[in-house]
């Protein structure tokens, strides 16, 4: 393979694919898709954490029944795996309506979106995800619908078009998206409700694993599933996905008991440690650490030593390090922090301890 074929090929691994094939991956997979439909809340009390989220989406819900009008268009946003599509399907339970997914990525020409909207019945929830993703000229489609639930038409071309009008019946349009940053103004303002969603504390992810395992049929107590939860990376769907290995681990080595060392076990075992972090994260860091001595490093020289694409280091790798504290970005490069030395039983460097920062749990 010539330097131009090798380029073109290494060019079509994207960020999202390289995060796919990690266990400790917020985005979902194929199997995740039809594991996570058996294990989602259908109703609002049976949501498990986002206090704030539930709150504000359950005054909106009672007010908009007790008049009977659609409720208001819902943005929701933040990192994957924290339960956009199942609040999304929650919202059409409790209003008793329709529901309707799509994707930003799979609307490509307007006369998708029209005949979408055009076949939304009274009340219904259309769900889109992946916003950011939608094409601009559709995006400017979007806005008299959600506003004035009317939808311009131009029938012909040239001399003869015209535009036509028509009418959508009402109708609550719930969108998702993880990088709120990059809708425009005007689409964010005809959304009558924004709910963040947070990533869950351990105790939250501890009653979801349970619930989990309950539903599954795995036997587990209350300190296996704090095991789990504490390696979960403050996500749902990473720590079912964790559920589910250590259930096939207990299955072969335990009887089918998950308890505190059956759980350590199975996660060591497939090398997921007490902060989540699965073998590329301590490679990142220790390639920081051993070879830079603690950084800064440039983005490049960080990918060229990791034989990594620089977008997969920075869309997927380093998110989570920083949250949690452990690498930092900095004017001249990215750096290791007090925490990601003391993880490692390293000394720590005088130079360290500038870098440290708050962390997201903290």
């Amino acid at each position: 393979m010539d330097f131009l074929n090798k380029k073109r090929f290494d060019s079509s691994r994207s960020p999202k694919s390289a995060d796919a094939e990690r266990l400790v991956s917020a985005s979902s997979v194929g199997e995740d898709a039809a594991f996570e439909l058996k294990l989602r809340p259908t109703q609002l009390r049976e949501f498990i954490g986002q206090a704030k989220a539930k709150e504000q989406l359950a005054i909106a819900l009672e007010a908009a029944k007790s008049r009977g009008e659609a409720l208001d268009h819902v943005l929701l946003f933040g990192p994957p795996g924290l339960g956009k599509t199942t609040l999304a399907t929650i919202i059409a339970n409790e209003m008793n309506v329709g529901f309707q997914q799509t994707s930003g990525p799979a609307l490509q020409i307007q006369g998708d979106l029209t005949a979408i909207l055009t076949n939304l019945r009274e009340k219904q929830v259309l769900f889109l995800d992946e916003i950011h993703r939608l094409q601009p000229v559709l995006e400017e489609k979007l806005y008299t619908a959600l506003e004035d639930y009317k939808l311009d038409i131009i029938i012909g071309s040239g001399p003869a078009a015209r535009t036509h009008v028509m009418e959508i019946r009402p109708f609550t349009f719930v969108a998702a998206t993880t990088r709120p940053g990059l809708l425009s103004s005007p689409l964010r303002s005809r959304f009558g409700i924004l709910l963040r969603l947070e990533f869950y504390n351990d105790d939250d992810l501890r009653f979801i694993v349970e619930r989990s395992a309950e539903v599954m049929g795995v036997t587990i107590d209350a300190d296996g599933a704090s095991e789990i939860a504490m390696r979960s990376r403050g996500t749902p769907r990473i720590a079912n996905r964790l559920l589910r290995r250590v259930r096939d681990y207990a299955q072969v080595r335990a009887n089918g008991i998950v308890d505190r060392a059956t759980a350590k076990a199975a996660l060591q075992m497939l090398e997921v440690d007490e902060h989540g972090f699965d073998e590329l994260d301590r490679r990142l860091l220790m390639t920081i650490i051993e070879k830079y001595d603690g950084g800064p490093v440039g983005l490049n020289t960080l990918a060229a030593a990791l034989a990594e694409e620089e977008d997969a280091l920075e869309e997927v790798y380093e998110p989570f390090l920083m949250q949690i504290g452990f690498l930092d970005r900095t004017p001249r490069g990215r750096v290791a922090t007090r925490r990601a030395y003391e993880h490692f039983g390293i000394p720590v460097p005088t130079k360290a301890g500038q870098y440290d920062r708050p962390t997201l749990f903290e």
